[in-house]
């Protein structure tokens, strides 16, 4: 056992993130990454690597040692082989200043490229091949072109940055380093704060544009970790998600739907995956799903599922899927309706007690009332029976996400916080509608498309209509859909036991 006196710890292990936005990587995560990469590389003196999102240097750093052993032979002198590598082998772009000169420590041993302490003899300028060059926003109707990024957030003076990154802020990124890479890896950064803008306080996603611009220097290889959300969401997500689901050339991809088995302490909604990009491979995809730091299955399939806009996250839920299609039923989103369902925003207050011509108002937590002539949408639906069900549940996780539908009874409605199913022709109605909402088979069907807290419309997409004039249960669904006793024990294992839910 290690003590005290001979415990030496890899300082990048134990960084803390600068937000959650621009997250470290662990070095076991990294040579995780690093190991899609094939094994003859490490030997090829000639080949270039890049990381165009660098935050501490690790990828580079990781790399440097595998190329530092699988080079001996071939470059015996240690001082020669080290210098080869960092100065014709390794090239980085920081995202700020400060990760400019932690990359370089990390690489180079030394914050300037040609210090005194640098182990790197090959060098006449400070910054070597970890660049960092502050690049402001290009403006256009208050937003920058390149990213997206809000005017009124992000026009900045030079004591703060500017978080235009370099590699993305271009129509051209060959033109950074002028040449051509063989592998472009890292972890680029996730979102970018929207606060103050005209949408309200989101996160714009900002890693797509890493992986479209590294495709477009068409390097052999790439491999990046991102979070997972594109697989079914995101916000402007929809056309990168339909390239990375046609893409024939993603050789394999590793999904990790709880972030921290990756990222300890760091909560990504919807999870993390890496991916390993090889421009001379094309076929179907070796999808890899890891819980609790194991893998708990492996498929080689297409990302793009037949007449399916969403990239399924689990391997053993095609084939119940498929099943459940093979029906061509109508699908449950018909009954859901869009957000603000009646027009009242979540914080609407309405009067406490009720009055005469009063309709009853369900908001979050607390039930008031309003004029029914200020209800401006749905009218059709307030003398009728249906559900509400919350449009935000949980984070994403199937085996502690819960659907609770409530009973809306005539001359009611509801604020925001919730959407609208219905409207069904009675109580009793209703009632058999929960019962199917209470199935593990609904919930599964749900989660595939839910991978947030977010649980709008779309997400009951796949979710097949059944005869409501009859309560619903799992065995009864099991049996018309014709599932096998491995498909059952996959949906048994995926949504947390009902009677455990209102715990």
């Amino acid at each position: 056992m290690l003590t005290n006196s001979n415990y030496n710890p890899d300082v990048l292990s134990c960084l803390a993130n600068l937000s959650s936005d621009e997250v470290f990587t662990p070095p076991q995560l990294v040579n995780s990454i690093l190991d899609l990469l094939p094994v003859n590389i490490w030997s090829d003196q000639n080949a270039r690597f890049l990381d165009p999102f660098c935050k501490t240097g690790v990828f580079l750093r990781e790399i440097a040692k595998r190329l530092d052993a699988g080079l001996e032979r071939q470059i015996p002198d240690r001082q020669k082989r080290i210098d080869h590598i960092f100065k014709k082998q390794l090239y980085g772009i920081a995202i700020t200043d400060l990760t400019a000169l932690l990359s370089r420590r990390s690489v180079y041993c030394s914050k300037t490229a040609n210090g005194k302490y640098s182990v790197c003899a090959a060098f006449d300028n400070p910054q070597g091949n970890i660049r960092f060059e502050r690049i402001e926003h290009t403006w256009k109707n208050g937003h920058c072109v390149f990213c997206g990024a809000s005017e009124a957030n992000y026009e900045r003076g030079e004591e703060l940055e500017t978080h235009a990154y370099q590699f993305i802020h271009t129509k051209n990124p060959e033109e950074i380093f002028k040449m051509k890479f063989d592998v472009i890896v890292g972890n680029p950064p996730y979102q970018l704060s929207t606060a103050g803008d005209a949408n309200g306080a989101q996160a714009k996603p900002l890693y797509h544009y890493f992986v479209e611009q590294s495709i477009k220097l068409n390097s052999r290889y790439l491999t990046m970790i991102i979070p997972s959300r594109w697989f079914a969401g995101g916000w402007a997500l929809g056309k990168f998600r339909q390239n990375m689901m046609n893409d024939t050339h993603i050789k394999c991809l590793h999904d990790f739907p709880n972030a921290s088995d990756c990222f300890p302490g760091v909560e990504i909604k919807g999870g993390v995956c890496y991916f390993l990009r090889d421009k001379t491979y094309t076929g179907n995809t070796q999808f890899v799903t890891h819980e609790n730091n194991e893998i708990t299955s492996t498929m080689k399939r297409p990302l793009k599922e037949l007449n399916c806009e969403i990239v399924i996250r689990y391997n053993d839920s095609i084939s119940i899927l498929r099943n459940v299609k093979s029906l061509s039923e109508p699908t449950f989103d018909k009954f859901v309706s869009t957000k603000k369902p009646f027009g009242f925003t979540t914080n609407y207050k309405g009067k406490e007690k009720p009055f005469d011509g009063a309709a009853k108002l369900y908001g979050n937590r607390r039930i008031e009332y309003v004029k029914r002539i200020d209800i401006k949408r749905r009218l059709d639906c307030l003398g009728k029976h249906k559900l509400i069900i919350p449009k935000a549940i949980g984070t994403g996780n199937s085996k502690t996400d819960h659907i609770k539908p409530l009973y809306s009874e005539p001359n009611s409605c509801c604020t925001e916080t919730y959407l609208l199913v219905g409207p069904f022709a009675s109580k009793q109605e209703c009632e058999n509608v929960i019962s199917y909402i209470n199935t593990k088979f609904f919930h599964l069907l749900v989660t595939l498309q839910k991978n947030t807290q977010d649980c709008m419309k779309k997400v009951y997409s796949f979710v097949p209509v059944q005869d409501f004039s009859e309560q619903w249960t799992d065995e009864k669904l099991y049996k018309k859909y014709g599932l096998n006793k491995d498909e059952i024990v996959f949906i048994e294992s995926m949504v947390r036991p009902m009677e455990a839910k209102d715990e």
